[in-house]
């Protein structure tokens, strides 16, 4: 009687949940919300929301309760003055809302509206608990999202049809990364690294999968599930005797082979892998496959056939499926395209607003866009996680209003983001998120004025006139840069006498003046005495300070590289001094924010362990993945180090100002052996051993060669404690890193 009493309250609990999750989500952003709101769903075949008055309540229509999510999100913003965002998902309403006076109406025929690029899943969730889940879902329904990849747990799905297949644990445990790295699993870039994962690793995250996919279900959303695409570990050919192609190494890493969609098998397979998805996670609307990503033409592959293939696989397993394919580099291939019919596919424009393949001006234009397949205006932003202000605002809005008139725009069906990593410039996002609902063109100085007011609360001509500064600047990165993500901090390089770029393939080209950050963060801490204890006030105080910070220490590491090659040692080591000053008044500045410290990254880590050991493992995913990325041949060969460096506090004190420390003090004793004799020049007859340039080479300075690897590596192998709770002021400190930095000479 107890077991079935427990059923029926759980099954009251359901309904009552999902009466109206419009209501649910009001009381998790306020307990008592949903009283001041009145929400109603109308059917309609077109999407829109409306927002009204009713006496005390403000009324909240639209035709599904993403729309509906996206109108109280509206109404916060522009009628209330409250602005929902990663940095504060929970408020507190006033007691009586701002009514609104006259009924307002947004349509759009952009019904599809994606969320997340693979990476966003390591970079930035991969050790997320289902509470930090919730606020993510909440955040998608408020932004407008309808369409988001969801691919938590796909590592179960793969390690029961591997033991399907005859593979063991172990080699399970060889074939499947570590939390930290799934991702490029996922996309066939590497096999094991990170891993193996304990098996409690597997029931946590398919746990957490059913409750993502629940609510997500719960609020109308059609998740995207990951499809099967023909990967299999490496040596399959030997263990299960398949005709596989060899994928080689993707940045030092062994890939895992491909299964063509040709192979006699390769149905097999593929019905196993979806017996296994549909078994835990049931069947969706849409399937995601990036066949042969970030790999070059291979004549062995018929790649019409194998978009065939891989359709038909898909629809065995739902027949009313859709498939997702990320447009990016050489993805889809044409002939792939060409050999799918209309509405068989929707291709991501993955970085709509630099490179766009759907046909606009680009780098990456295709002359015939998709070939007539619909697509998505997608905004990537940021590569790596990183930390730092950035935008193209100017490109970003015409290129989507380009969509309006241009004829291969003619099939866009929405709008995606596709970031690598996510809680970071906010701006950006919400930017994006309006457009659809935006049938008119503005300027970003229009809509950045509205938003300043809309964020804070609160409408201070100095606060807007830093953030129009921001605006024209470092948030404007013009036509023709294609740096991926933001302008990389100086402190986060391996230090040369040449550093610029702090990771691989960032692409860097330089287009604000660093003088814009600094002043635009005066201006705001000017006023931020005013302004204590506004959530999204002291965030961005923070980061804006933290970019004028980073932005003069690259001037200051120009002064210490120059007095250096001029040898005026005095100066070098004062210079050098205030260099790890600023680098040490960052950390600082940084630590009196949660979301800038790396104790929140680590506990997060290791609070998914459930022993010691796992937990060890976890927290050395965060550390390497954040450092070296992976061994030392592909950290340094293979040049993934640094490639999702972070300005955080802990990570700026212990592992960057190590490496700056211990190179200066190389240059340092460079510079004073140069005051003594030439050892290799001392003994009779030595000078003659040497040429006429490799003297003239021995006079200029030398760059100081130090093992990196050597240095970091023992930092990812540590457990020592660091703390998510913030230390310091954000005000006060982001005062006193203003007064280190100087006074703007725009001021």
């Amino acid at each position: 009687m107890k077991k079935y009493l427990s059923l029926l309250i759980c099954l009251m609990a359901i309904l009552t949940a999902s009466a109206n999750p419009a209501d649910d989500l009001l009381e998790r952003i306020d307990a008592g919300a949903s009283r001041k709101f009145k929400t109603q769903l109308v059917k309609t075949d077109y999407d829109f929301f409306e927002l009204d008055q009713s006496g005390s309540r403000v009324v909240v229509r639209g035709n599904t309760w993403v729309n509906i999510a996206t109108g109280i999100n509206w109404y916060l913003k522009y009628h209330a003055g409250i602005h929902l965002s990663w940095n504060g998902m929970k408020t507190k309403l006033p007691a009586k809302l701002p009514a609104v006076t006259q009924r307002e109406r947004h349509e759009t025929d952009l019904t599809l509206r994606y969320d997340f690029n693979y990476c966003t899943f390591s970079y930035s969730m991969a050790f997320w608990d289902w509470d930090r889940w919730q606020q993510e879902i909440d955040w998608m329904a408020l932004h407008g999202v309808n369409m988001p990849l969801a691919i938590v747990g796909e590592e179960c799905v793969w390690r029961n049809m591997l033991l399907r297949l005859g593979y063991s644990e172990e080699e399970v445990g060889r074939f499947i990364a570590g939390p930290a790295f799934l991702a490029w699993w996922e996309m066939n870039n590497l096999e094991g690294w990170g891993g193996p994962l304990p098996l409690s690793w597997y029931a946590r995250q398919e746990k957490l999968q059913r409750q993502i996919l629940a609510r997500m279900k719960q609020l109308g959303m059609k998740p995207v599930l990951p499809g099967y695409c023909g990967m299999v570990p490496h040596d399959a050919k030997e263990k299960l005797g398949l005709d596989v192609a060899d994928a080689g190494l993707w940045n030092g890493f062994q890939r895992p082979a491909n299964l063509l969609p040709t192979d006699p098998r390769f149905g097999e397979i593929a019905r196993l892998y979806y017996e296994e998805l549909t078994r835990l996670f049931g069947k969706a609307d849409y399937y995601s496959m990036d066949p042969f990503h970030e790999s070059n033409d291979d004549s062995r592959i018929d790649y019409a056939e194998a978009a065939r293939g891989l359709l038909k696989a898909m629809r065995d397993a739902n027949p009313k499926a859709t498939w997702v394919v990320q447009g990016w580099t050489e993805n889809p291939r044409p002939q792939m395209l060409e050999a799918l019919r209309e509405g068989d596919v929707i291709v991501l424009d993955l970085f709509s607003e630099c490179r766009p393949m759907w046909g606009a001006p680009s780098v990456w234009h295709r002359e015939k866009g998709y070939e007539g397949h619909q697509w998505l205006f997608c905004m990537l932003e940021n590569f790596g996680g990183n930390v730092g202000l950035h935008g193209r605002m100017d490109q970003l809005i015409d290129n989507f209003y380009m969509t309006k008139t241009n004829p291969l725009a003619k099939n866009i069906r929405g709008i995606g983001f596709t970031m690598e990593g996510s809680e970071n410039n906010p701006v950006m996002f919400e930017l994006m998120s309006e457009l659809p609902w935006r049938k008119d063109k503005f300027t970003k100085e229009q809509w950045v004025a509205d938003y300043v007011k809309a964020r804070y609360g609160f409408d201070d001509p100095e606060v807007q006139k830093a953030w129009l500064v921001l605006a024209q600047s470092i948030y404007n990165c013009p036509l023709g840069n294609n740096q991926q993500g933001p302008h990389e901090s100086i402190f986060c390089g391996r230090p040369t006498l040449n550093n610029f770029q702090a990771s691989s393939w960032s692409k860097m080209k330089n287009y604000y003046d660093p003088e814009d950050t600094r002043y635009a963060a005066s201006l705001m801490a000017g006023v931020a005495n005013k302004y204590r204890g506004i959530n999204n006030f002291e965030y961005d105080l923070v980061d804006i300070v933290r970019q004028a910070v980073a932005d003069q220490a690259r001037i200051q590491y120009q002064r210490t590289i120059a007095d250096y090659k001029a040898f005026s040692r005095s100066a070098f080591k004062a210079d050098a001094a205030r260099f790890l000053q600023m680098l040490d008044m960052q950390d600082k500045l940084l630590g009196s924010r949660r979301e800038f410290r790396l104790g929140s990254r680590l506990e997060d880590a290791r609070n998914c362990g459930t022993t010691a050991a796992e937990k060890d493992l976890y927290e050395w995913n965060a550390r390497v993945q954040v450092t070296t990325w992976g061994n030392r041949y592909c950290a340094d060969t293979g040049g993934l180090r640094d490639y999702a460096h972070k300005e955080w506090q802990g990570l700026l004190a212990d592992f960057y100002a190590m490496r700056w420390k211990a190179y200066f003090d190389a240059l340092e004793a460079q510079m004073e052996s140069l005051t003594k004799p030439d050892p290799e020049l001392l003994g009779s007859g030595a000078n003659s051993s040497k040429t006429a340039d490799e003297l003239f080479q021995m006079a200029l300075p030398q760059e100081v060669k130090l093992d990196y690897y050597a240095l970091e590596e023992p930092w990812t192998l540590k457990h020592n404690t660091y703390v998510s709770e913030p230390v310091g002021d954000p005000v006060d400190l982001a005062v006193r890193a203003m007064q280190l930095i100087g006074k703007s000479v725009k001021q």
